[in-house]
């Protein structure tokens, strides 16, 4: 298959970007390719921090998005990033997009974590579904698009595949390989431009809000054909997920229950956040988490507990339906019982490298999304910048796509996918076993905090898991569980020895031994 421009991913970073483009250039054609239709962006609860209100201004949200990230951030791309919300707002309301809007036809803002302000604009705790389903309409009124599901890339194409031989500075991508699950045959498919979004890393570890698809494959294809990563120590654990053992899900309570009046309680009723930090329950995220983590070690407690049983009962399921039912469903009444929460692996707020235009360090490779690292978030990401900056930088990579596309030609020949040799593998559980014991290496030694210690031994551990797997891939016909895994080991990987070089303690990085 040959295509002008190739998205990898449905999220709304990719979306984005496929619509602009598409619009951009009718005669030239885009392909969308994603192994399903979740993403992380449909579970965003939420919202998109936006200035709206009178009272709000650009510089307090600079402000609290430099604060949050802890002196990393890249000062002009918070800038740029913030600067042009308005406009994105604007430009989804175009497209369909619903907001709750107060009376008089405003915008009913919520207020978050280390958020200074009301900000964050939304609809009902849903606002990521409700951004995909109207930028999917959208899409499918666009004749140029073509939409390819249950197909899982396996690897990027480059100059390793040409057998050419180039220095880092040179390598180019030309389009990928991917494996329809619905017949198990390999596709090559040749593009001009290739834009990454395939979302996050939370699978990586053992207890996660993100959907079992966030298992870092855009971030280790990447990596594999050279691609610059950053700054992926930085994992942002959401401090409250809904705690029910008996429950196969794992559930977030949003930031914005704690915005809307609920106080965060340990089995005592205490409301200990305030030993850690005198905003209480709506400091970042960061100290939130590690606030949790240590109350539950020093009491020994499975979980902590948000009480929202003070608030206007009303008020409280208007806004956050899915949240009120959900604990119904695991018998909890939020207008009389208290919710029972942890952290759990939220967001990575690091990835592959790009500058403002959303390019990777590889030619005609761009990225954009949680699974790129923009200089956005820093060392930790301000609660709902996230929606914001995958449209930002959709938009960014659009406008640089169209300066390029006209001088990219492809190669007059790439080679199919070679699995001469394999064959079909009778030991899937090998598979699903080494999954799980990633994830427990990953959540018990490269969590919310660490030591040097623990991450010297998740490293021996992952390493022991490469070798089997990759015995396992160079023998076996390929599938998607395959592939996962090596992605999740390179991304564990890329975490443990990120985390090894980091010699201080910034927002999400915590190392007991750095203290």
């Amino acid at each position: 298959m040959k295509t002008d421009f190739l998205v990898i991913g449905s999220g709304i970073a990719g979306l984005t970007y496929g619509i602009k483009i598409s619009e951009k250039f009718p005669d030239k054609k885009v392909l969308i390719v994603t192994k399903n239709h979740e993403s992380n962006t449909q579970f965003a609860q939420g919202g998109v921090a936006i200035v709206q209100n009178d009272t709000d201004s650009f510089n307090k949200h600079y402000n609290d998005t430099i604060l949050a990230g802890d002196g990393l951030c890249d000062e002009k791309i918070v800038k740029m990033v913030i600067s042009e919300g308005p406009k994105c707002l604007s430009e989804m309301v175009d497209w369909g997009v619903q907001f709750d809007l107060k009376e008089g036809g405003r915008f009913d803002l919520r207020k978050e974590g280390g958020h200074s302000e009301n900000r964050v604009v939304h609809y009902k705790d849903i606002t990521g579904a409700e951004i995909s389903r109207a930028m999917l309409l959208r899409l499918e009124k666009l004749e140029n698009i073509t939409f390819l599901s249950n197909h899982f890339v396996l690897d990027l194409i480059s100059d390793h595949h040409l057998k050419s031989e180039k220095s880092k500075n040179e390598i180019t991508c030309y389009g990928c390989y991917a494996l329809n699950e619905e017949n198990n045959q390999t596709v090559t498919i040749q593009a001009k431009i290739t834009l990454m979004a395939t979302g996050g890393i939370g699978q990586v570890y053992g207890h996660t809000t993100n959907p079992n698809v966030a298992t870092g494959d855009g971030i280790a294809m990447a990596y594999r054909i050279g691609a610059k990563i950053k700054e992926i120590e930085f994992v942002q654990f959401h401090p409250t997920v809904l705690y029910a053992p008996s429950s196969q899900t794992t559930f977030l309570i949003s930031e914005a229950v704690r915005g809307f009046g609920a106080k965060l309680k340990n089995e005592s009723g205490e409301e200990f956040i305030y030993r850690y930090d005198s905003r209480g329950a709506l400091a970042s995220r960061d100290i939130v988490a590690r606030a949790i983590d240590a109350e539950l070690k020093n009491t020994g407690k499975k979980c902590v507990y948000l009480d929202c049983t003070e608030l206007d009962p009303i008020g409280f399921s208007a806004h956050f339906p899915t949240i009120t039912e959900t604990c119904r469903q695991n018998g909890i009444n939020v207008h009389k019982d208290l919710i029972p929460v942890i952290p759990a692996a939220h967001y990575g707020c690091g990835g592959i490298q790009v500058n403002k235009d959303a390019e990777s360090s590889i030619q005609n490779l761009f990225a954009c999304g949680e699974c790129a690292q923009t200089g956005l978030h820093g060392a930790n990401r301000l609660a709902s910048n996230s929606l914001l900056e995958a449209f930002v930088f959709a938009d960014k990579a659009v406008e640089k796509s169209a300066q390029l596309i006209g001088g990219i030609e492809l190669p007059v020949h790439i080679p199919d996918w070679n699995d001469k040799g394999t064959v079909l593998t009778k030991e899937k559980v090998l598979i699903s076993h080494n999954r799980v014991e990633l994830q427990q290496i990953m959540q018990n030694y490269v969590g919310i905090v660490r030591s040097n210690t623990r991450l010297e031994r998740a490293l021996k551990r992952i390493e022991l898991l490469y070798e089997e797997t990759e015995t396992l891939y160079k023998l076996a016909k390929i599938s998607n569980e395959l592939c996962e895994l090596r992605n999740m080991i390179s991304a564990a990987y890329l975490i443990i020895t990120h985390s090894q070089r980091r010699k201080e303690n910034r927002g999400g990085f915590y190392n007991i031994d750095l203290i």
